[in-house]
């Protein structure tokens, strides 16, 4: 026998039968009695069976209609539990929370917002991917993926929450600055060893920015060059060479005398952190309050520096 073509036939039956009547049933469900009744004696040609002994006055099952009744009381009761997961996980935080970050941020604060979420929220699970590669959210069922990117953002078909702004400044150890003059100028720090982000054309550019808009860049040979941001704060604060790293990697670093903030006035074009995800539709509470965390925790975190 094949599968039966509309399973809301089998609810219906469920219905008439609970109710004991076609007319009752109707009622209940705010159909017409003819149409239920219509539905009903097609469900029963479907299967070529008869479900329901009717009379004018009462209405009882077959000895088959009450083997069927059963599995279609199953039916009734999962179709409710699906409904009522779905319920509760657009009523509150619950469930699994895919997401990809770089490396870099998650060590800037990220990751603390983060632990702060799923400690606030025991019924998510956050399943994070720390990397530096571009992912594609859509092909890796993730719910969203966190980038940096200079303004203006690429035209995309994917959903953009802007997090927070990301400035790196120039930064060295104490120890290097002590076997130089204190900089005044940028042109005074062209003499210092420099470490830097890894280039493909193996050209280094630094280009910053004073208070007033105007952009200096600084071409340089870097005694290290890597894609690792955490790999060029350990050496910055070894004295290996002036760096210009994320404000908020090595803020702690600032505070606690490792670094030093090399000519306050400069820094680079602010880049835009910012969540991409498919689409704000259908968006549940885990994936919505996390974004809203992360939105808060740079809030916090641009107002500590």
């Amino acid at each position: 026998m094949n599968a039966i073509t509309d399973l809301n036939d089998l609810r219906l039956f469920a219905e008439v039968v609970e109710h004991g009547s076609f007319t009752a049933a109707a009622r209940g469900l705010g159909v017409q009695t003819s149409k239920l009744s219509r539905r009903v004696r097609a469900l029963e040609e479907e299967l070529g069976v008869r479900l329901l002994n009717r009379t004018s006055r009462s209405l009882s099952l077959t000895e088959t209609g009450r083997q069927f009744h059963q599995h279609c009381l199953a039916l009734v009761a999962e179709s409710k539990a699906a409904k009522d997961i779905v319920d509760r996980t657009r009523s509150r935080p619950q469930g699994t929370v895919r997401i990809a970050c770089p490396v870099a941020l998650l060590e800037s604060g990220i990751s603390a917002i983060i632990a702060r979420y799923v400690e606030d929220n025991p019924d998510v699970q956050v399943l994070l991917d720390a990397t530096n590669r571009r992912v594609d959210v859509v092909e890796e069922g993730l719910d969203f993926a966190i980038r940096v990117r200079l303004p203006p953002l690429e035209n995309t078909d994917l959903a953009v929450r802007q997090l927070g702004l990301s400035i790196h400044i120039l930064v060295a150890s104490p120890a290097l600055a002590a076997r130089h003059p204190a900089p005044s100028s940028i042109e005074s720090v062209k003499e210092w060893p420099t470490l830097s982000m890894a280039s493909s054309s193996e050209r280094f550019v630094w280009n910053l920015v004073d208070v007033e808009g105007r952009v200096t860049s600084w071409v340089h040979q870097p005694r290290l060059a890597t894609d690792d941001l955490a790999s060029l704060r350990v050496a910055a604060i070894s004295g290996v060479g002036v760096a210009m790293l994320p404000r908020e990697l090595i803020e702690a670093d600032i505070q606690a005398g490792r670094l030093l903030h090399l000519l306050p006035g400069l820094a680079t074009t602010p880049g835009l952190v910012h969540a991409i995800f498919p689409t704000r539709r259908g968006m549940v509470p885990a994936v919505r309050h996390l974004l809203d965390a992360l939105v808060a925790g740079f809030e916090g975190l641009n107002q500590q520096r």
